[in-house]
């Protein structure tokens, strides 16, 4: 597949999720470009490219899931290996940015780690990134290259859309959620309310109020991230507990480590819906955790930047 630009466009996967990579070029209708990785016996890891990639427009999948510091390194190596091998133009699709909790200092004497990874990406040699649902949207401002930020607000919305929910309110789990949840609200013609919460500690959350009309009603809690699950748990129990007829939850990233799974499968939540911007071992698959994929969205992503086409329409223009 060429560009208007005649260059030759060709999708290679890092080893963070390959399954993902072979479905993004499945909806391409490609095949992956060849690329080998391993290791040296000291942990190192080696890249090499098995065709040429002079003059193409590439895109490396490469999502930053655990472990992500080793998966994060592997994709500067492969921007290396790109770059020095003369690809006329190298994106980095990076489904789930790491470290984007760490956007700015929130006490004396933090890292902005979210800014010192779009750094690394720079100096590696990338032109382009695209990402979904960032943390904090002002990490686009954080790279001195184009950010095409896609949401899969529109997957979420269309699967509740479907189960044709009666008296729905959408609940942000912070106020910062809040316009998320009212984009959200929006699609599914339902209400909105807002949890009042505090974090007396990394991962621990404390729920103090309700803000807006959930008694009788069915609750859907969106976020962008699940990691120990804390905050849905704890936002659903407090939404029972005054009144609320039943509790969905949504997010695009599903992180679910630590104690996660354990707090979701005894908490009052009905459904957990995610995507698969993350691998989901099996173990942690249960019953309440629905999985919608974002590959097509990907692939058309990635054909719309390779023919010089707008990101933005696939979104109406809501990926801000």
């Amino acid at each position: 597949m060429a560009s208007g630009l005649g260059r030759r466009l060709m999708v290679f996967c890092g080893q963070s999720y390959p399954e993902l990579g072979e479905e993004i070029a499945e909806n391409l209708g490609i095949a992956l470009g060849k690329v080998k990785l391993s290791h040296f016996s000291n942990g190192e890891i080696y890249v090499r490219y098995g065709e040429s990639v002079r003059g193409t427009d590439a895109f490396i999948v490469q999502t930053l899931c655990q472990p992500i510091n080793d998966n994060l390194i592997e994709l500067l190596i492969m921007v290396d290996a790109l770059k020095r091998a003369s690809a006329a133009r190298i994106s980095a699709v990076i489904p789930h940015y790491g470290y984007a909790r760490q956007d700015k200092k929130t006490a004396a004497r933090e890292p902005i780690t979210a800014k010192l990874v779009a750094d690394l990406l720079m100096t590696a040699g990338i032109n382009r990134v695209l990402t979904m649902d960032l943390h904090a949207g002002q990490i686009q401002g954080f790279f001195n290259a184009p950010v095409d930020h896609l949401t899969a607000l529109p997957i979420l919305a269309f699967y509740f859309a479907e189960r044709k929910f009666d008296k729905l309110v959408v609940v942000s789990p912070d106020v910062g959620r809040v316009k998320v949840a009212k984009k959200f609200a929006d699609k599914l013609q339902g209400g909105l309310a807002i949890l009042h919460k505090s974090r007396p500690a990394h991962n621990i959350v404390e729920v103090s109020q309700v803000i807006g009309d959930i008694e009788g009603k069915t609750c859907v809690m969106i976020d962008d991230m699940v990691d120990t699950a804390g905050t849905l748990v704890t936002g659903a129990e407090t939404l029972i507990s005054q009144g609320a007829k039943e509790v969905y939850a949504c997010a695009t990233h599903p992180i679910l480590s630590g104690p996660a799974i354990e707090r979701l499968d005894k908490s009052p939540i009905k459904e957990l819906v995610v995507t698969n911007t993350l691998p989901v071992p099996a173990e942690k698959r249960i019953g309440k955790i629905r999985m919608l994929s974002i590959a097509q969205l990907f692939a058309q992503a990635i054909r719309n930047v390779h023919e010089d086409q707008s990101v933005s329409d696939l979104f109406e223009g809501e990926n801000a």
